[in-house]
């Protein structure tokens, strides 16, 4: 099979509400930010040179019309992004809190990315790639659950290399098992697995962050697991070795789209040299790259606009 692009990603296509001051009348005011992780994670490999394209749903509304033109415009293919005439675009509010750590309420009961269908997943599209990318958010419900099945099933048959992103968010799920079922799904099928700190505690029940990824590799024999901690830096895990670096010190407004970020960085780096025999120097390299651009995006409004040019991300590495 052609591999047309270097990664195919499925999930959520949504706008983020950010709050962006007051108004003269003291009310809080929202600016409207294309978001989703996995549009976040294809931006960042755009802006790459990469060749992406998306699988998901959006209402037929303004908020739909505006996602298929950003996503267009950021370089990624739309062509099967899918319009719902009868749900509408999923919606979330970010509320931002002092020290930059975020709450979001979530407008999706339903919201059209969750209702895309396995009937809409084309097998022989997501054949076409290096790397299938996904997370769990297309897995809170029925349809969009074998759908996202369908399209890993899919990749897994074609060979390509499968990444996954839990990126938990607890208000989505009608339970935590559930999330932790999913979860777990996830860890069965990836070959790259991007975890952060807290969502190693809770799917592994370790304080210790080597502790919940050896019991991780010990139960799903996961090639690559990549850890974020947030302004401390990155782990990856791969074939006996550890590397760890260490985070850049920014000046952060807010974390949207960081986690993301990061692990657009490593598939873009994974895409250029390959997955089979990274050597403990290549890993570092990577997982600076990644850290350094995750870093700049916390200094930005937003994801999919906000994504660094190699450039920038090599001259903070430079310091």
């Amino acid at each position: 099979m052609e591999k047309n692009y270097d990664v195919i990603a499925l999930g959520e296509l949504l706008i983020d509400f950010t709050m962006n001051g007051q108004s003269e009348q003291g009310n809080n005011l929202f600016e409207a930010c294309p978001g989703g992780a996995p549009c976040n994670v294809l931006a960042l490999l755009n802006k790459m040179g990469k060749r992406t394209a998306f699988v998901g749903k959006v209402g037929k509304d303004q908020f739909g019309t505006l996602l298929r033109d950003t996503i267009t415009e950021a370089g990624i293919d739309a062509s099967h992004l899918v319009t719902d005439a009868q749900v509408n675009t999923t919606l979330a509010f970010v509320h931002t809190f002092p020290d930059g750590d975020r709450e979001f309420s979530f407008y999706r009961n339903p919201g059209a990315d969750m209702m895309l269908t396995e009937e809409e997943v084309d097998a022989e599209f997501i054949a076409q790639t290096k790397i299938f990318h996904f997370g769990t958010l297309s897995m809170t419900h029925d349809g969009v659950r074998a759908a996202t099945k369908k399209a890993v099933r899919a990749a897994k048959d074609a060979g390509c290399l499968v990444s996954f992103d839990p990126n938990l968010r607890p208000p989505l799920w009608s339970s935590l098992d559930l999330a932790k079922e999913q979860m777990e799904y996830g860890f069965g099928v990836c070959d790259i697995l991007k975890i952060s700190d807290n969502e190693i505690q809770f799917v592994s029940g370790k304080e210790d962050y080597d502790e919940g990824i050896a019991y991780l590799q010990e139960t799903y024999h996961i090639p690559m697991i990549l850890l974020t901690m947030g302004k401390d830096g990155s782990r990856v895990y791969y074939r006996g070795m550890r590397v760890e670096r260490p985070g850049f010190s920014v000046k952060t407004i807010e974390t949207t789209g960081a986690g993301d970020t990061f692990c657009g960085s490593t598939l873009n780096y994974i895409a250029e040299h390959g997955f089979e025999d990274l050597t403990e120097e290549q890993l570092g390299e990577m997982v600076t790259f990644a850290n350094a651009a995750a870093a700049i995006v916390t200094t930005r409004k937003g994801a999919i606009r906000s994504m660094p040019e190699r450039a920038e991300v090599e001259a903070l590495i430079r310091g």
